[in-house]
């Protein structure tokens, strides 16, 4: 099974992402993301713009998926933003055509000053990239097509975790953390995804 995990930028796919793979043996992250920074740095950074609106992420990023959920004996857990539809069906619709079983989960942030405060956590500023993104991801991942949708508000990336499993038919092992285990838990996950350049 592939298990996407959407949602805006900043939503906590990525927190999410790792939670589920910590409580479930066998799973697997793989992040699309790297191969469009990869892409990025390869690019003379002038001419760096959205790189999934590159042929060739797109390309990449659903034959990278095919060959890894293939060759996985557990789930692949996909956390990536993906909101224009066309997309959409070219990625998950065709991971689906091939016989992939995609479980597809929007993590959802309904309030933009909500979501601003959690990018400032992470360092990033009012009016960065993320932040300027909200507004046109919130309204296209509000769409039918992007469902099922997770409410994240009031709840830790524990809870998430375990919403985004049960919807899709998947049982974690129990959360032992605690407050502070669980933080240093966030941090080391935002640490090992600090993008540079």
């Amino acid at each position: 099974m592939l298990l996407w995990i959407n949602g805006t930028f900043g939503a906590g796919k990525t927190q999410v992402a790792h939670e589920i793979q910590r409580r479930l043996p066998g799973s697997h992250v793989a992040d699309p993301e790297h191969l469009g920074c990869g892409m990025h740095r390869m690019m003379p950074k002038d001419s760096r713009a959205d790189f999934q609106d590159i042929p060739l992420w797109r390309t990449g990023t659903r034959e990278m998926l095919d060959r890894i959920a293939t060759d996985a004996a557990g789930v692949v857990i996909v956390p990536m933003t993906l909101v224009n539809p066309a997309y959409y069906e070219e990625i998950i619709g065709w991971l689906r055509e091939r016989g992939h079983e995609v479980s597809h989960h929007t993590l959802v942030v309904p309030d933009r000053e909500l979501l601003l405060r959690r990018l400032r956590s992470r360092g990033e500023t009012r009016n960065g990239w993320a932040a300027l993104q909200y507004d046109r991801c919130a309204a296209a991942l509000a769409d039918p097509l992007f469902a099922t949708h997770v409410p994240t508000v009031d709840r830790t990336v524990a809870e998430v975790a375990e919403l985004v499993a049960a919807g899709a038919g998947l049982r974690l092992l129990p959360n032992r953390d605690n407050a502070l285990t669980a933080q240093l838990r966030r941090w080391q996950v935002q640490l090992r995804h600090i993008k540079v350049g």
